[in-house]
């Protein structure tokens, strides 16, 4: 039976010597089968494991669709029960913030200012200050995130390794639709056109992992998101496997960035990168 909670107090009392390994999903509502395939690996580990579902107003930046984003929650409550969640925590704002915005927040370093974050200014500090508050709140031993967000990912791995948080973080592989669109809540937003637009990224991603060689890689990618005039492109990026500078050989990231109509959506793939190739 899965249970939904709203306040810190019924957290706590829902908690109260729960036997076993604890593992949270931590979600902005919305959920789709990413998230489904989250609670799933954590279900086949832990004994007890949590949804969170809230919208974090911290990590909208000015313009950015914190009031459009879509609340689901009965939906989300019926696909956490189908998947076997023992609890869903929903709180409100002043629940997760009752003495109004921090003025104490997590700061993500120089990766935090990079790609995501040197196109979204705050977002990273607004996310880490709320997973943070979360981990501790569900008193989490292990918390699963999916690779879609691949530099959410890597941040709070780095978070809770400096910080030498009481907690491991699991990255899950991307969950795409058939066509090999990454699956995100704001997809919900795109029009018919638009989202053949979209499948322009995947398939550059594609196409850049197919080459070995770093130029090779760019180019390829590149190729294909040029040919497609629905997408505006934000950054296309091939880095290190933990976002630093692309080796000359061996496992690196292909992310990319980039705006379709007025919805911004990100992608990324693992590759492996080899000299002289």
């Amino acid at each position: 039976m899965t249970v939904l909670v709203h306040t810190r107090a019924d957290l706590a009392s829902a908690l109260h010597a729960v036997p076993g390994e604890i593992a949270v999903v931590m979600t902005m509502g919305a959920l789709h089968e990413g998230h489904r395939q989250l609670m799933r690996v954590a279900r086949e580990r832990a004994a007890f494991v949590v949804v969170t579902v809230f919208v974090n107003p911290l990590q909208f930046g000015p313009g950015e669709d914190y009031e459009k984003y879509p609340r689901t929650l009965e939906d989300d409550v019926a696909a956490c029960r189908a998947e076997g969640a023992d609890l869903v925590f929903a709180p409100a704002r002043d629940d997760v913030y009752p003495h109004g915005a921090p003025s104490v927040t997590m700061h993500p370093g120089a990766l935090g200012e990079i790609l995501e974050g040197a196109s979204r200014p705050g977002h990273f500090s607004g996310m880490l200050t709320v997973v943070e508050k979360l981990l501790l709140l569900t008193r989490a031993d292990v918390a699963y995130f999916g690779e879609k967000d691949f530099q959410q990912l890597a941040l709070i791995r780095r978070m809770a390794r400096d910080l030498e948080l009481p907690v491991e973080i699991v990255g899950v592989p991307t969950v795409r639709e058939e066509d090999g669109l990454a699956l995100s809540s704001r997809n919900r937003y795109l029009s018919p056109d638009q989202r053949r637009s979209a499948l322009a990224l995947s398939r550059a991603l594609r196409e850049g992992a197919a080459h070995s060689d770093p130029g090779a890689v760019l180019a390829a990618a590149h190729k294909i998101l040029a040919e497609e005039p629905g997408v505006r492109l934000d950054y296309l990026a091939l880095t290190g496997a933990d976002l630093g500078p692309a080796p000359d050989e061996g496992p690196a990231r292909l992310l990319v960035a980039a705006r379709v109509g007025t919805t911004r959506l990100i992608d990324n793939v693992p590759l492996t990168l080899l000299k002289g190739a």
